[in-house]
């Protein structure tokens, strides 16, 4: 290993000595695709070298391995390098995620760890078990399914005849996980009810003019329809005549890219938050809005390739639409639309990450305005995106660690005054995030099951620190206590509560 030419980068961390910073890191590591942690060596790069003892390696492997949930035991080699020690740790991406460093989850972004969110953390868990988030039942009967969509959906999907649906309406529904135990999954709701999610559209003639706008509320088979029919309305269509008495329809980015797009926001958006899928139609560009990033271990990069392999969000929508040819294969939507716009020479496309939010923009490359960006070596358009990415990340990167810090503070906090468990601590962070958690979501997210959450909860209850407001359905929860309304070390009033509740 070359030691001096090498960088901070996804898997590979700089650490001067030994600390819970090193932790972190592996936990993060673990958590992500694996790295090491180099001891000895400064964040410049700049070995140093540290002091090993005949204990020291294997006190450190036995605090972390003491301090990590799932155990880490990483591999340690020792280094000698221009007469200098180096420790180098090393752990691999680990099956059963997310592993924690004191009740707290990181994950690897690019050369720095972040504090996982909840969601986040759900997702992991989700992915440890092989379960997605839209297998996961809702608390409404077979009633609120629509069913007439429901036999459309098996016309459809045994004329593509990748499976044959031939039993009764509720044993194929069933078979593919919309309906169990007699109630609507997720991805059934999504399918064939009225789930609340929207996909919001709008035609602009500049950044701050809109011209036309459609909100719709529909179940995903028929939103998807209505979708691209608002899209076509306001996109250029032209004819070519070939000498025969048919006319070619020509419109101004091909159709499949679009519903290709469209089922991309659709499928992997991130249904833990309500925010809606968002389509801006200009008249060079369609920017593409969905909550929730790539998921698993998926990377921009990775889609730029033609040998990705797919990590799936919500496999029981995908599965859907696969059934009903709207997906060719798993993991070959974005080949596709190269292939399809490589071809035509066009329109082309860029995607991105912006915050919590997965971003695709397809461009018109016959624009005036494109066509000179591309001159002056601009990829596109909307290089706003791009000029505000690094600002999103530093932001980002500045509330998870005050966050963090809030946390820490918090969890002292809680064990010292109210001599609380870790799971009731990770029950309370839940309510704190979101105050209409379920109970469900608190068993994915603490890894208990929901009859020891329901206990942990009644007993929070009890002693006067949660409270359950309304109704079952409709209701919240309440934390009661002013949580570090007061430091006890300076006397000063903490944001926690103020920032938290």
């Amino acid at each position: 290993m070359n030691f001096k030419s090498l960088k901070e980068s996804r898997n590979v961390e700089f650490k001067s000595s030994f600390g819970k910073e090193v932790i972190i890191s592996l936990v993060a590591f673990a958590n992500t695709r694996g790295g090491k942690v180099i001891l000895g060596v400064d964040d410049k790069g700049k070995i140093n070298g540290i002091e090993i003892g005949p204990e020291t390696e294997q006190k450190y492997l036995n605090e972390i391995k003491t301090s990590t949930y799932p155990q880490l035991l990483p591999h340690s080699d020792i280094h000698d390098v221009d007469g200098k020690t180096v420790l180098v740790l090393e752990i691999n991406e680990y099956p059963v995620k997310p592993v924690a460093y004191k009740n707290r989850y990181y994950k690897r972004v690019k050369n720095s760890n972040h504090m996982l969110s909840l969601e986040e953390i759900v997702d992991l868990r989700q992915q440890s078990l092989d379960t997605s988030f839209d297998a996961h039942i809702v608390d409404e009967d077979l009633s609120c399914l629509d069913t007439s969509l429901m036999e459309k959906f098996t016309d459809q999907v045994n004329s593509k005849g990748r499976i044959t649906l031939l039993d009764d309406m509720v044993t194929n529904m069933t078979k593919l996980k919309f309906i169990k135990s007699g109630k609507s999954t997720l991805a059934g709701m999504l399918l064939f009810g009225n789930h609340g999610y929207s996909i919001h559209i709008g035609r602009f003639k500049a950044e701050d003019t809109i011209i036309d706008d459609l909100l719709i509320k529909a179940p995903l088979l028929t939103a998807l329809e209505e979708a691209m029919l608002f899209i076509k309305k306001h996109i250029n269509l032209s004819y070519e005549f070939d000498g025969s008495l048919k006319r070619k329809e020509v419109w101004q980015y091909p159709l499949d890219v679009i519903r290709e797009f469209l089922l991309n926001a659709v499928v992997h958006r991130d249904y833990k938050h309500s925010t809606d899928i968002v389509i801006k139609i200009f008249d060079n560009r369609i920017i593409f809005s969905n909550p929730g990033t790539l998921f698993g271990n998926l990377t921009i990069k990775d889609l730029e390739k033609d040998d990705y392999v797919s990590s799936i969000r919500n496999k029981l929508l995908a599965e859907a639409f696969y059934l009903t040819g709207d997906i060719e294969k798993y993991g070959t939507g974005f080949i596709r639309i190269r292939k399809q716009l490589n071809e035509l020479k066009t329109a082309t496309y860029k995607i991105s990450e912006i915050g919590d939010f997965f971003r695709v923009a397809l461009l018109d490359i016959r624009s005036s305005d494109l066509g000179k960006d591309l001159v002056n070596g601009f990829s596109d358009p909307v290089k706003e995106i791009n000029d505000s990415e690094k600002d999103v990340e530093n932001i980002k990167s500045d509330v998870e660690k005050d966050l963090e810090n809030r946390f820490h503070d918090l969890e002292k906090d809680l064990e010292s005054r109210f001599n609380l468990t870790k799971n009731q601590i990770l029950i309370i962070k839940g309510v704190l995030e979101n105050k209409k958690i379920t109970q469900q979501l608190l068993s994915e997210i603490v890894g208990i099951s929901p009859k020891n959450i329901r206990n942990n909860m009644l007993k929070l209850k009890e002693n006067g620190i949660l409270k359950r407001i309304g109704p079952d359905k409709g209701g919240y929860w309440k934390v009661l206590v002013n949580l570090s309304e007061t430091d006890t070390k300076n006397n000063k009033p903490s944001k926690i509560l103020k920032d938290m509740k």
